[in-house]
């Protein structure tokens, strides 16, 4: 007989939100750069070089570069997931961007001690119209837990809109074993966000959480395996993925979308308002 390991949660204060607002917003500047950049004949390595002068310019540090799972240190300061790749693909010289592609750029900064942490799907030039469906339904399933997040009495509550949400889209494949994480003072800290599940389970939501919402779904099966390099990861049958993330704060009047511009405010309207307009 196993015991269940209880689950060790990071609550935050106040102080502690605005620290992560100021990570949260050197990500969504490196997010701009991406769509800038993020063209015909860029190279992946090239962007990656964008990133992390954004990241430094603006006095954080890069959250992923040196970070190790197990396989030694993460060697760039974005994930660069091109086409069937669907997430932690490193940065090439020799990934060059063409006409149709679809990328997707996680990142994340650090700012004294404090994580922010958030994904974006980019359409290099004119894409099939299937990809911008792809991209969409992504975007909208992560808004949807963002949106449940606001109102669920436990996390369960996310991961269930976001399956919801991406099943209303169309049918798509959620990427399993994959998902969204708590974050702080550590890039991953508890609770693990499935995108899919009951709405009963989990751990109950409350003030002072981040949690980080991050849909991955592919226009085929849900199956994944990992490349040699022990990063990246790739659809089994070579569909097309789509991943995004924001980071989000459980404040006591609302949500906060700490990586978001404007906090979240066109997107979730008064769910956000009061908690951004307050910081």
């Amino acid at each position: 007989m196993f015991r269940r390991r209880r689950q060790s949660i990071q609550y935050k204060t106040a102080a502690q939100f605005a620290k992560m607002r100021e990570a949260g917003l050197v990500v969504a500047e490196v997010h701009a750069a991406m769509r800038e950049a993020a063209k015909p004949g860029a190279s992946t390595a090239e962007l990656d070089r964008i990133a992390e002068d954004v990241i430094r310019s603006s006095g954080a540090v890069p959250s992923f570069k040196g970070y190790d799972i197990g396989f030694g240190p993460y060697p760039a300061s974005i994930c660069a997931s091109v086409n069937e790749q669907v997430v932690h693909a490193i940065p090439s010289e020799d990934a060059v961007l063409a006409e149709g592609d679809l990328i997707s750029v996680d990142v994340g900064a650090i700012v004294d001690g404090w994580h922010g942490d958030a994904a974006i799907t980019i359409e290099v030039g004119r894409v099939a119209p299937e990809l911008t469906a792809l991209r969409e339904a992504c975007e909208a399933s992560m808004w949807a837990g963002i949106r449940a997040a606001a109102t669920a009495k436990r996390l369960g509550g996310i991961s269930n809109a976001v399956e919801r949400a991406v099943d209303a889209a169309g049918e798509y494949g959620i990427v399993t074993g994959f998902g969204g994480h708590g974050i702080g003072t550590e890039m991953h800290q508890d609770p693990h966000i499935l995108n899919y599940g009951s709405a009963s389970e989990g751990p109950r939501l409350r003030a002072g959480m981040a949690l980080a919402i991050e849909p991955m779904i592919t226009l085929g099966a849900p199956d994944t395996a990992e490349l040699e390099d022990g990063w990246t990861i790739v659809t089994d049958d070579g569909s097309v993925a789509a991943h995004t993330e924001h980071t989000i704060a459980l404040c006591e009047d609302g949500v906060w979308v700490l990586t978001a511009p404007d906090g979240g405010v066109e997107q979730l309207g008064e769910l956000a308002a009061s908690a951004a307009r307050k910081r």
